[in-house]
């Protein structure tokens, strides 16, 4: 019998993040993994735990764990996420199998509660469609850093009638501000890339911990708050540990002198 893989999105943080379609599909699992805490990442591995007591209660299905296996950083980034995957699919696989032997019974669905939306720089649909019994995947979605960003700030994404790019720092690092747009949303920049581009001609809404209590949100003119975020971004990964932070850059437009009529 093919088995039944939930990706449920959570949100970025906040409980109210989770949707009544959420909901149903977790309680309607006949388990949910979760990865193990760990001490860099105990708010994470807690929030899931919180939302499955707020909206599951009695009807939450048996939780098992799981440890993330360890990137393998010397490889080429490409070679390293790939060989990630399989080592994550290959932890699922035996934390399912682990689960049957503990119930006694054959699992035939498993929920996996997402950061965020499974659609949006996650991996998880990936790494699904590597289990050794190919299964039969249902998404959830969720809320995004980039919702979740921009509603913080009380900004749209987009201007009118004109297009935005959502990429990544490593991509901003390698090949700086995108062409042709005037608009990006970042995620996933550990090196804070922000800092590698032309200061002047832009403007910034970075926030961390997003829908979180310890949330902490930035705005302004690049040049004027560029060392600001590096710094705050530097303080708070030293207090909690861990941060995950997104941020939306635009380019500033250029108002050229008026010629003498």
């Amino acid at each position: 019998m093919t088995i039944e893989i939930f990706l449920v999105g959570i949100g970025t943080g906040n409980p109210r993040h989770v949707t009544l379609e959420a909901i149903d599909h977790l309680k309607s699992s006949d388990i949910l993994i979760i990865p193990r805490k760990e001490d860099f990442k105990s708010d994470l591995a807690d929030l899931r735990y919180q939302i499955c007591n707020k909206f599951l209660g009695e009807e939450a299905p048996p939780i098992f764990e799981f440890n993330f296996p360890t990137r393998n950083n010397k490889k080429t980034y490409i070679e390293a996420v790939d060989e990630w995957h399989d080592a994550i699919a290959k932890v699922w696989t035996d934390c399912i199998a682990n689960a049957q032997k503990a119930l006694k019974k054959r699992v035939k669905s498993v929920g996996l509660l997402i950061w965020g939306d499974p659609s949006l720089y996650d991996s998880s649909l990936r790494i699904a469609k590597r289990l050794e019994s190919t299964p039969n995947i249902t998404v959830i979605p969720g809320v995004t850093s980039v919702q979740a960003l921009t509603a913080a700030h009380k900004i749209t994404i987009n201007e009118i009638g004109k297009p935005f790019i959502i990429t990544t720092g490593r991509e901003i690092t390698n090949f700086g501000f995108p062409g042709g747009i005037d608009t990006a949303f970042i995620m996933l920049d550990g090196n804070c890339s922000f800092t590698t581009l032309e200061q002047e001609i832009y403007h910034i809404w970075w926030g961390a911990y997003l829908g979180m209590e310890s949330e902490i949100l930035i705005e302004g003119k690049l040049n004027e708050v560029s060392e600001v975020i590096v710094e705050t971004r530097k303080k708070a990964r030293e207090v909690h540990g861990w941060i995950m932070d997104s941020y939306m850059l635009r380019r500033e437009k250029k108002v050229g002198k008026i010629g003498p009529l």
